[in-house]
């Protein structure tokens, strides 16, 4: 499909990330601020529009989702504290001023795709992207394809254990102390008083991040039984917290293992992705790619 173009977004509670791909290089792209769902989407398609001659959509977008394909409400936005944004119907309303086969999937599960199609993941029947970042989300995919169930995978709201003498109530207003009120970006900063970007030396910061971390994963590895599991989002752009969260997990999984892919360094089983903060982005155009194929 070389030479066709596609427009991809990847939604996020901030920003909007626009882009116009030939083929999965990208020729054009803006970047448009996450205010109320009329001017954010007015922006994008205006860009996209301005464009033209596009075969399809893809959009990698922040959830909650609808997910369900028969679902009068499928492609749009569920409940969700970002203001204004609760039952936004981002699929919909893009497809119809657009005009155009369009497809949409929470921002984890787009970025499995694009690793699964040309990154980290390529040739793997089954594994987990998640991202760790102003929340951590989590993306299963099986068998070419990303697993939805009822609804898309939470894997940030699992609990995990507290460390001893950890007595932070935890950031998620849902669950407190869940992955993502423990260890995501937010968290970070409310339990120590300062964003992780400043923490960077302070070795007890990502001990722990690496702790809660690992702690999620050990449920992920012995629940799902991935080939591989991939670590994205800003928070894991620390140096060092991949391995530490590494040498953790190989701790927490204390040579309990089924497989030889788990026995020894993990460095082959937990790793970065390969398109890092772009994931996102490079998702989104593999599902527009699947759009054009699918007629969707």
């Amino acid at each position: 499909m070389s030479g066709q173009h596609y427009a991809a977004i990847e939604a996020g509670g901030t920003k909007f990330r626009v882009a116009i791909a030939e083929g999965r290089n990208i020729v054009a792209d803006i970047t448009v601020p996450t205010t109320s769902p009329e001017e954010t989407l007015a922006a994008t398609i205006g860009f996209i529009r301005n464009w033209g001659g596009i075969a399809a959509v893809g959009i990698a977008c922040f959830g909650p989702l609808d997910l369900e394909e028969k679902s009068p409400t499928y492609g749009s936005i569920a409940s969700t504290p970002k203001p204004g944004w609760s039952h936004a119907p981002v699929l919909s309303h893009i497809r119809e001023e657009l005009g155009v086969p369009a497809a949409i999937d929470v921002d984890v599960g787009g970025a499995a795709l694009g690793e699964w199609r040309w990154g980290a993941a390529q040739d793997l029947r089954h594994f987990i992207y998640i991202t760790v970042g102003t929340g951590i989300g989590g993306g299963l995919f099986v068998d070419g394809k990303v697993h939805h169930g009822m609804g898309h995978p939470e894997m940030g709201h699992v609990p995990v254990e507290r460390v001893s003498g950890d007595d932070f109530a935890g950031f998620c207003r849902f669950h407190g102390a869940c992955l993502e009120g423990m260890a995501s970006g937010p968290a970070i900063a409310d339990r120590w008083g300062a964003p992780g970007a400043d923490l960077s030396e302070q070795w007890e910061v990502w001990d722990l991040e690496a702790t809660y971390l690992a702690q999620a994963l050990r449920t992920f590895t012995y629940v799902a039984a991935p080939q591989r599991i991939l670590l994205g989002g800003g928070v894991m752009q620390q140096s060092g917290l991949l391995e530490l969260t590494r040498e953790n997990l190989a701790d927490q999984l204390a040579g309990y293992v089924t497989s030889d892919t788990l026995r020894g360094p993990l460095d082959h089983y937990v790793v970065a992705p390969a398109f890092g903060q772009d994931a996102g982005l490079v998702g989104a155009i593999a599902l527009a790619m699947e759009a054009a194929s699918s007629g969707g």
